[in-house]
């Protein structure tokens, strides 16, 4: 095959021109009403799901997909779904009570299993549900608590710019990297955190 039309590897405008290139591709994927992200070859793909209706989510996903892998067949682009992923991100007690047609995502034609998170991302597989766990923010409330009182232990060898660095880096942070799991958590779950 005759290549007419290139860019040099390790091109410090490769990246650049890729992204100009591929461009279109999020005209295609917004076309679905799919949010999207791309960074350089990478594209990720995020739908809000009704937790009684997966199946529909998960068949705009696969349409979505599909014509992707069509955009990037007709401009002499592959889609590898060989290194695709599909990921179900939720509160513990919506993964309960997702229908089991959420178990894969068609991707082009290839089908992906649906991984159901793990523990350190704050997420459970649908099996612990019916095991009584600690939930996350109890855990969370935990590891703060442990860690005021860390600090409180040493407060009076700390300035006050110090100890409210250390609670920021310490304690906030734990709270922040999980907070779009307590979108629309009950109260209580709330004032544990509080």
């Amino acid at each position: 095959m005759k290549v007419e039309v290139s860019v040099p590897q390790q091109s410090v405008l490769g990246p650049l021109l890729f992204a100009v290139y591929c461009s279109p591709v999020g005209d295609i994927i917004t076309d679905h009403d799919v949010y999207y992200h791309q960074y350089a070859d990478n594209t990720h793909l995020h739908l809000a799901m009704s937790v009684d209706n997966t199946a529909a989510g998960l068949a705009v996903l696969a349409a979505c997909t599909a014509d992707v892998s069509q955009w990037y067949l007709h401009n002499g682009l592959q889609l590898n779904p060989d290194k695709s992923e599909s990921l179900v991100v939720s509160t513990v007690n919506q993964l309960c009570v997702v229908d089991s047609s959420a178990s894969s995502v068609s991707v082009d034609g290839v089908h992906l299993p649906v991984a159901e998170g793990n523990e350190g991302a704050g997420c459970r597989p649908r099996e612990a549900c019916d095991v009584p766990q600690t939930c996350l923010h109890s855990t969370v409330a935990r590891s703060c608590n442990y860690h005021v009182q860390a600090i409180r232990h040493i407060r009076h060898l700390l300035t006050r710019e110090l100890a409210q660095t250390l609670a920021c880096s310490l304690i906030l942070s734990r709270i922040d990297y999980r907070n779009a799991v307590l979108h629309g958590a009950l109260i209580g779950t709330i004032q544990k955190l509080q």
